[in-house]
């Protein structure tokens, strides 16, 4: 089974991997958030390098701004501090011989005063979001937002584009927007979010401004072929909907593909839950996008084998499977049998369900 296609190498835009299996961006809060959200410790650096047999790794939700950070103990890329603790780890992918690029993010309303220096929340328009943040207070209700100017998109758009060149700056292979599950641009592209009058709302064409905008300040920075983008056209996570997803997804799809960049990620269904639900056709997008097409949710070694021998994707990400299996590419390519994931430890300090996951054991060929 090692020489199915699943296995074999591959390149997403500029960066060549060595095969097909993506670890998927995970939020694991465990950033020094004392010293200002700064990734890199000994820790950090272990989990990473653990889980680089990877082709490529998608690293953590990474905030390009203090104001961008929804959660407990998330690293930044936006302070120099940020990016010399972040080279420790690229550094340690690239010597276990993978490739990482970085996640930057923006949460917009998903956030509270308490996790940003008491700030408001900022997103398209002021609708407050019916979920929680979990704040050094304990659980609250988010507040209503701040409905941001146009000079303030205008402002955020910047901000990605400096997180992009910081991003290279610290040694990662490329990045991805996170464009999906509810988050800032997820809120101006889904009118469930965004009912804003000007050029940022409105039609399909505007809602997908601020998305397109990002997109274009980052290829501008570091290159089309180092830019991917994850979206999730159908997720109603974090209480956002939208009327028409084939629509406004399909109008960004074309868009994203006119631009060539290296990829997009799509979450197939609900993040984290169902795969059924409708609304969106997801072997359109992968026929219209002729960059890579790396295919998300719920996928088992089967259907990531036979997605990727079928042609309907280029690679798989794999989520909680990676968090509690770091040789998972191993595991998949001799069908071993796989760790459970712990989800009372997705997001608690130190190494218990972090860095102790147990792997294989090797074989003396002696």
């Amino acid at each position: 089974m090692t020489t199915a296609p699943l296995f074999k190498p591959t390149r997403i835009g500029d960066i060549e991997i060595n095969n097909r299996i993506v670890m998927a961006p995970l939020t694991r809060s465990r950033a020094d958030e004392a010293q200002g959200d700064i990734p890199g410790s000994a820790m950090n650096v272990a989990y990473y390098r653990q889980r680089s047999s990877a082709g490529l790794i998608i690293s953590e939700g990474t905030q390009i701004s203090p104001t961008g950070k929804g959660y407990r103990a998330t690293p930044g890329i936006y302070s120099q501090a940020q990016v010399e603790g972040w080279k420790h780890i690229t550094q340690a992918v690239h010597d276990a011989g993978s490739k990482i690029v970085a996640q930057l993010w923006h949460v917009g309303r998903i956030t509270h005063p308490d996790l940003i220096a008491g700030q408001p929340p900022v997103a398209p328009s002021a609708i407050q979001a019916k979920v929680v943040a979990y704040t050094h207070n304990g659980k609250v209700e988010l507040p209503v937002p701040h409905a941001l100017s146009t000079t303030e998109v205008q402002e955020l758009v910047q901000q990605f584009r400096q997180a992009a060149a910081n991003a290279m700056r610290a040694g990662f292979d490329g990045i991805e927007i996170h464009g999906a599950n509810g988050y800032l641009i997820d809120q101006f592209i889904r009118d469930g979010a965004n009912h804003r009058t000007d050029i940022y709302g409105g039609s399909i064409e505007n809602r997908c401004r601020f998305a397109l905008e990002v997109v274009d300040a980052c290829v501008a920075e570091i290159g089309a072929g180092r830019v991917g983008i994850r979206l999730s056209p159908v997720s109603c996570v974090n209480d956002l909907t939208d009327s028409h997803p084939q629509a406004v997804f399909g109008y960004l799809v074309e868009q994203l593909n006119q631009r060539e960049i290296a990829f997009i990620h799509i979450v197939e269904g609900t993040t984290g839950g169902s795969r059924q639900p409708a609304g969106f056709d997801y072997a359109w997008a992968r026929k219209t996008f002729q960059g890579a097409y790396i295919a998300n949710n719920g996928y088992t070694r089967d259907m990531a084998m036979q997605a990727i021998q079928s042609g309907t994707a280029d690679a798989i990400a794999f989520g909680r499977l990676f968090i509690a299996n770091p040789d998972l590419v191993e595991r998949l390519k001799t069908n071993a049998p796989l760790n459970t994931p712990n989800p009372k430890t997705f997001y608690t300090p130190g190494p218990v369900g972090y860095t102790d996951y147990p792997t294989l054991e090797k074989t003396d060929p002696n």
